[in-house]
């Protein structure tokens, strides 16, 4: 017998022994996430430290910066009614004395009564609004057009640093900005715009003021966090692929780079010492609940390790939604269509809002009729 004939043998009698496998208890996961509830094991106890977290995320973006909030003076400058489906204006309104955002509105024709609203978010895109609306650019992210479609009345605000404020020499440089706010950040400054998004949109007749949604992809999609965890009146949050959080991060400098588009300008100093902020995203995310909230992601959406921290991340934020006794307004969603917003993730999107902002009505299923 040749030599090769005994090798095949051999690997053909290794590969047919029994493997065996013995019964397990589940093991509890440890992570570095867990410091979200240590110490705590009552609601009572989760109440105080939510407050904590809620002052530590306010001191992140330095909302004690922020401007006072002056008359809005809405003015609408154009209408269009698209497809005889729903309306859409081109308003502005006053975010700062002698600044003013323009947004995008959209209203269906056929609304009986008050209906939920929502605040979508665009990603970095120098004319934000306009692929919001789905003018220009990728239809994936037309959400104000597929929402109004589905009955919504949704604002899409320009990000503060595109559309209609496009600064020199480009868009999504905060260079005026800082120059303007040098204690503020640019966070605090769009998460500040967005919540006047919700007060514009609760101006109207054709609002329900108790169901506002905000959902977003990319900047979109953790402005959509910011946003819900700083005003309470959101009752239903989305946010797509909304980037890395600070730990378990190889680019956390990217949160706070010495050009172009700035997030955090004051924690620099640290991040270069290897030094991050007293919160972080699991913390924000946490401020939500119970509202409704739900992430989406890509493990292929830059580096892989980091975004299977991800997923530790958000196990823990569903212990504090157990606490809230809400598990059932908390949910997330991991793909492996990188930074996308693939026709699954929209309809995971608008179920979501569905769910949390329409009546159940809306989304009740019935038997068929012999």
């Amino acid at each position: 017998m040749s030599l090769c004939c005994v090798l095949f043998d051999q690997g053909a009698m290794k590969a047919e022994e029994p493997v065996v496998r013995k019964r397990s208890e589940p093991a509890k996961i440890s992570s570095c996430w867990d410091d979200l509830l240590e110490g705590v094991e009552t609601p009572e106890e989760w109440v105080a430290r939510k407050k904590n977290l809620r002052q530590r995320y306010l001191d992140l973006i330095r909302d004690q910066f922020k401007p006072k909030k002056p008359e809005m003076e809405i003015q609408f400058h154009d209408t269009v009614i698209v497809d005889g489906v729903y309306r859409r204006q081109l308003i502005s309104y006053q975010v700062e004395e002698g600044e003013r955002a323009h947004a995008f509105l959209g209203v269906p024709l056929t609304l009986q009564g008050p209906a939920p609203a929502v605040v979508a978010l665009h990603g970095t895109y120098a004319n934000g609004k306009e692929r919001v609306a789905g003018l220009v650019d990728n239809p994936d992210k037309a959400y104000l057009d597929h929402l109004c479609r589905r009955g919504y009345v949704v604002i899409a605000p320009d990000h503060f640093v595109a559309g209609h404020r496009t600064p020199e020499p480009r868009a999504y440089d905060t260079t005026e900005f800082y120059k303007k706010h040098p204690e503020w950040t640019a966070v605090g400054k769009f998460t500040y715009e967005h919540s006047i998004a919700i007060d514009v949109l609760e101006t109207m007749r054709e609002v329900n003021q108790d169901r506002i949604g905000v959902l977003g992809h990319s900047l979109g999609g953790h402005g959509s966090m910011f946003l819900a965890a700083y005003d309470e009146r959101v009752q239903a949050a989305a946010g797509n692929c909304s980037a890395s959080f600070f730990r378990q991060n190889l680019r956390v400098e990217g949160w706070s780079r010495n050009s172009w588009y700035v997030y955090f300008k004051h924690i620099r100093p640290g991040l270069l010492k290897g030094e991050l902020p007293p919160i972080d995203f699991h913390e924000i995310m946490a401020l939500v609940a119970p509202r409704a909230y739900l992430d989406l992601s890509g493990l292929n959406d830059g580096d892989p390790l980091t975004q299977r921290q991800r997923i530790l991340m958000l196990l823990k934020v569903m212990d504090v939604y157990e606490l809230e006794q809400a598990p059932q307004n908390f949910a997330f969603f991991v793909h492996g269509k990188g930074h996308s917003v693939a026709h699954e993730s929209r309809e995971l999107m608008y179920g979501w809002m569905d769910t949390h902002l329409k009546p159940q009505s809306a989304t009740k299923t019935k038997l068929v009729i012999p």
